[in-house]
Parts: C-alpha cells; structure tokens; sequence
C-alpha cells in the first residue's frame, strides 16, 4: 500500500516543488532569451534604418549642392551673355564710325560742304555717344607703353627723347573694347 500512496503522491503533484522552481526560473530564461532577441532585432532594425536614414540625408545634401551649383552656372552664363550683349553689333559698326571719322578729315571751302561736313559730324558723335553708353570704349594709347593684349604693332621707329622704346607714337586705326573684351584691336606704331 505504501507503493500505492507513493505513485497517488505522484499522480497528485507530479513534481516535486524544486523541479518545479527550476522548470519556472527555465520558463523566465527563455522568455528572457525570447525578449533579448526581440531586442537585439529591434537593434539591428534601427541601426539599419539609421544607416538608410543617413544615406537618404546624404544624397539629399549632394542633390541640394548639385542644384546650387547648376543655378550659379546659370547665373554666370547669363550674367556674361548680358555683359557682352551687343558685341556682333558693335564690331559690324566699327567700320562705319571709322569711315565717318575719315569723311570729317577732308577740308571744304564751300557752305554746302561746311554743312554736309557738319551733319556728319552730328552722326559720328552720336554713334560715338550710343557705343559708349553700351559700354564700348575706345584704345588709344599714343604716349602709353605698348601693350599687346589690345593693340597691335603694325610699325616701328627708333625710340627719342619723346618717344621712349615700346611706346605708342602713334594711332593709325582706333581699337575698341566692349567691357574687358577687344572687340578690335588697334593698330599702331611702335618706338623701338
């Protein structure tokens, strides 16, 4: 009968309570285990969510800088075609101011010339008046030290006591600048 009281014990409480306290703390160390790796993915998500996070920020700085760029390249191409705006039309009047300023050379007797010498005159000086306004300027340099970037030495002398060597002695045609550009440089002599 002792068997039988043994095994009812048994059937009753199948485990014994130091069986039971280790199959808990066991319970607890696996929903531990089951709770750290919830964390540990929960880590890994968010790190791998800052990364993308500081990819997307990246390309957006470099995208935000590609745009300031390509606005500055627009504004110095249209900030160069607006100061050099003019330029063909400038250069094609050139020939015409210099035929005006020739035609104002000749001497005339008479009132009829005297007056058509005197309109032309009114015309160059209004042609010479709108160029300057539109920012063309004249090279004349006689007595300036000859500079090849705008004139072009077409003749030389000996350099004298007036005309020390590699100056301007003398204009024979006008050069022009449109801003810091030739348009056509002039042609001079040069003390040598």
């Amino acid at each position: 009968m002792a068997d039988k009281d043994e095994t009812k014990k048994n059937v009753d409480d199948p485990q014994k309570p130091e069986e039971q306290a280790k199959d808990t703390s066991a319970k607890k160390d696996s929903s531990k285990e089951s709770q750290k790796e919830k964390v540990d993915s929960k880590d890994a998500a968010l790190k791998d969510l800052k990364a993308k996070n500081e990819e997307l920020e990246d390309k957006f700085l470099r995208s935000q800088a590609e745009i300031q760029n390509m606005n500055n390249r627009h504004k110095k191409e249209v900030s160069g075609i607006l100061k050099y705006d003019g330029q063909k039309l400038a250069t094609e009047i050139l020939p015409v101011l210099d035929n005006l300023e020739r035609a104002l050379t000749v001497e005339v007797d008479d009132d009829a010339g005297k007056q058509l010498k005197k309109g032309i005159e009114m015309v160059q000086q209004h042609m010479v008046k709108a160029l300057k306004d539109n920012k063309v300027t004249v090279i004349d340099g006689v007595g300036d030290k000859f500079d090849p970037t705008d004139s072009q030495a077409v003749q030389t002398v000996p350099a004298d006591d007036d005309h020390p060597k590699d100056t301007i002695v003398q204009v024979l045609q006008k050069g022009y600048k449109l801003e810091d550009r030739v348009l056509r440089p002039a042609m001079v002599v040069v003390a040598q």
